[in-house]
């Protein structure tokens, strides 16, 4: 069955996409819940992803002045390969649009660098660490 994905509305929701986000941030990539969870996290958007009620995808998304920024952005290790990143990705695009943003911005982990190429975002910035991680500043302008 398709992912289906949706801004969140409830606060069940919003326990689904932390729930993903701590399977994958802290269990698998060994990040420590105090700098997974932030300040951020209170006054973002956040996205889920599922399959037949099964939360698999998880993002979060805040709108600034002058951009959007995507942020946190997970699918669980089973899910991967089935397009889900991209699909979620994509929704969080399409949200932003909706709100006249034609400006987007990400700090992508260094190897997920060309993931993110295919959706047009480009490096606008020098690598840097954060949790430990190698991450690199990415944007995308749209006409």
């Amino acid at each position: 069955m398709p992912a289906t994905f949706k801004l969140c509305e409830s606060w069940d929701d919003v326990v689904k996409c932390i729930a993903v986000r701590s399977i994958v941030f802290c269990g698998e990539q060994g990040i420590s819940y105090q700098l997974e969870r932030d300040e951020h996290d209170a006054g973002a958007i956040h996205v889920l992803g599922e399959i037949d009620g099964e939360p698999v995808a998880a993002a979060r998304l805040r709108f600034f002045k002058d951009y959007a920024k995507l942020e946190r952005i997970a699918v669980r290790q089973p899910w991967r390969g089935h397009g889900l990143g991209h699909g979620i990705t994509q929704f969080m695009i399409d949200s932003a649009k909706q709100h006249e943003y034609t400006l987007f911005k990400l700090n992508a982990q260094a190897h997920l660098q060309p993931f993110y190429a295919t959706h047009g975002f480009q490096v606008c910035g020098e690598h840097f660490l954060e949790a430990g991680i190698d991450h690199c500043p990415m944007m995308m302008q749209l006409p």
